[in-house]
């Protein structure tokens, strides 16, 4: 089922990519494994997924031990909300941490990840609709964060995360993401001579509207149900 399950995403990214212009190639498949186990997340490495992401620490750390020498084969993914106090382990474990929306958490990822002679790359989620229940900077304020955050020595700024809003508005999800690539390419432009500011990743979309993201330029959509669940 995995297995299928991924050959039509990248088939249905390709169709896609094909119709705007884009190289399917460039697009990273997180496979959100919140949905499913050790197993499964096994499944679809031995499927070709290279990338996994995760919601919660605890979870995460069970998942991983019970990989053994699978988990070193992807790349690993913090796409949920981060509290400061799992930010140790989330160092640990994770080799991107998506959900970095304050200085005090960058500045507890950067003091861990000094600890352990590493470099974290993140992204700066955005709340970009501007939904209460959601985590994430202002997108107003997300310039000014990112430039506080380019001084840690031990974390590299590569991009930007946000959801698309809580919606069955077509035109409005599509917005709240074209917003975030300019706002991405207005923060790209003003930090090109930064080294710790690539913003190489543009984050957004899953399984519902990872297609509709792509066309407004995501190179990196997280995908849970569509690839681990029957459809």
């Amino acid at each position: 089922m995995i297995k299928d399950n991924l050959f039509k995403i990248q088939q249905a990214i390709g169709e896609t990519c094909r119709k705007i212009g884009r190289d399917p190639g460039e697009i990273v498949v997180v496979g959100a494994s919140k949905y499913t186990d050790a197993v499964g997340i096994r499944d679809a490495i031995a499927a070709g997924l290279t990338d996994i992401g995760e919601n919660r620490v605890q979870d995460s750390k069970e998942k991983f031990a019970a990989l053994g020498g699978d988990v070193a084969r992807v790349k690993k993914h913090m796409i949920g909300h981060l509290q400061t106090n799992k930010a140790k382990i989330a160092v640990e474990l994770f080799d991107m941490i998506q959900s970095v929306d304050s200085m005090k958490l960058a500045e507890e990822i950067d003091k861990h990840a000094a600890r352990l002679g590493k470099v974290m790359g993140i992204l700066v989620q955005v709340n970009e609709s501007a939904e209460e229940q959601k985590s994430g900077v202002d997108p107003a304020a997300a310039s000014d964060l990112i430039g506080q955050i380019s001084g840690l020595k031990n974390i590299r700024v590569q991009g930007l995360m946000t959801m698309a809003a809580l919606t069955d508005n077509v035109n409005a999800v599509r917005q709240s993401f074209r917003q975030l690539r300019e706002l991405r390419d207005r923060i790209s432009a003003q930090f090109r001579d930064r080294p710790s500011v690539t913003m190489k990743y543009l984050s957004m979309g899953m399984s519902a509207d990872h297609l509709i993201a792509i066309e407004e330029g995501a190179n990196m959509v997280r995908v849970g149900r569509a690839l681990f669940h029957e459809n």
